[in-house]
């Protein structure tokens, strides 16, 4: 691992100066994946700045009836949460399907948002990866790319983020707040948070240099029932191959894209009346494989429509 400095932040504006007066500094919550990076080689901070003892780590009511999740609410805790299970049970199922229990003791909310990629090809430094290396090129576009993107790709990245929490949340219609260095907060709505690869992969979200996730909010629950589905390679412990988040008639995938994947074609065709098939094909109708994930699509489909069957179901009980 690369030598680096740490400090211990003690309040939020300092955190925010200690990071954006420096290119090569980073935040430190739960590590569960930075340090992974970091021992790898795949990050390269230079100082690392801790803010597990700021005052994020609280859950609130909002006046509108919705929640507010502090960026230091470990997952445990988040997918424990009786008004969580109770008003926003797709968030707690999509919690509990990832990592492990211990992973998600230590994993913070804005940790989990903030994941990298679980692509083979940007974890090993030896192959070229655009979004490690930014013009290297793509070795997973004529690689192993089982486990890799069918929509929203570009020629420059085909990976996928590995977030379950943050397809719930984009099904809810979750907005993130954030402070910057100029102090002022920022309200980003969760689904414009992360970006597709386009040309540049190496931007994953809309972050400034420096600016700090401090809490994410929840409106109230949509009407209609909540599901959450996962398919993956093994019962535990593995990322999706493909997720899908139903929330009353709102629906976000994962496993599929760049970065969690709200459905927006298939919404609207449930809003005209569509069946779930339907409304499935009108969502995948741009979806492409790469050969080794053209399975993905079928999949897709049949855990879309399996999904939203489930959420209808669950609005009767």
């Amino acid at each position: 691992m690369k030598p680096f400095t740490y400090e211990r932040a003690t309040d939020i504006a300092g955190a925010v100066r200690a990071v954006s007066s420096r290119p090569d500094a980073k935040f430190l919550a739960g590590g569960t994946n930075l340090i992974d990076l970091m021992k790898v080689r795949v990050e390269t901070p230079a100082h690392l700045v801790d803010v597990n003892h700021l005052p994020l780590g609280e859950i609130t009511e909002t006046a509108e009836g919705g929640l507010r999740i502090g960026a230091l609410v470990r997952n445990h805790n988040l997918a424990s949460d009786l008004r969580v299970r109770r008003r926003f049970p797709v968030l707690s199922q999509a919690l509990l399907a990832g990592a492990s229990g211990q992973l998600r003791n230590r994993a913070t909310t804005a940790g989990n948002l903030l994941q990298r990629t679980r692509c083979f090809y940007f974890y090993n430094t030896g192959v070229p990866c655009n979004k490690r290396e930014p013009g290297s090129g793509c070795a997973a576009l004529d690689g192993v790319n089982r486990i890799h993107a069918i929509l929203g790709d570009s020629p420059a990245c085909i990976a996928t983020h590995p977030s379950d929490m943050a397809v719930a949340m984009s099904a809810l219609g979750a907005e993130v707040e954030t402070v910057a260095v100029d102090g002022e907060p920022r309200t980003i709505p969760l689904d414009e948070l992360h970006t597709l690869p386009g040309d540049h992969p190496e931007i994953e979200t809309a972050l400034r240099p420096g600016e700090l996730i401090t809490a994410v909010t929840l409106p109230p629950p949509p009407a209609g029932g909540q599901a959450y589905r996962k398919v993956r390679d093994r019962a535990s412990y593995a990322f999706a191959l493909v997720s899908v988040a139903v929330a009353g008639g709102q629906v976000a995938l994962g496993g599929v894209a760049h970065k969690p994947w709200r459905a927006s074609r298939l919404e609207a065709a449930l809003a005209a009346g569509a069946s779930p098939a339907e409304a499935a094909d009108a969502e995948l109708a741009p979806a492409r494989g790469h050969g080794g994930n053209d399975y993905k699509i079928p999949l897709a489909r049949r855990t879309i429509v399996r999904t939203l069957v489930q959420g209808r179901e669950a609005a009767h009980v």
